[in-house]
């Protein structure tokens, strides 16, 4: 599982519902919810 920062709840959890999203420039990324309080979240970088 992908892991990303959660500002809410200022530590790294696992994504909920992660979804692989390409940035405009090319890069990939992951983009989901925090588990504990629903913030969204967004990792870039390799899945």
């Amino acid at each position: 599982m992908t892991q990303a920062y959660c500002v809410k709840c200022r530590k790294k959890v696992e994504i909920a519902n992660p979804k692989e999203v390409k940035l405009k420039n090319g890069r990939p990324a992951v983009k989901g919810t925090c588990p504990k309080c629903g913030t969204n979240v967004f990792r870039i970088g390799k899945p």
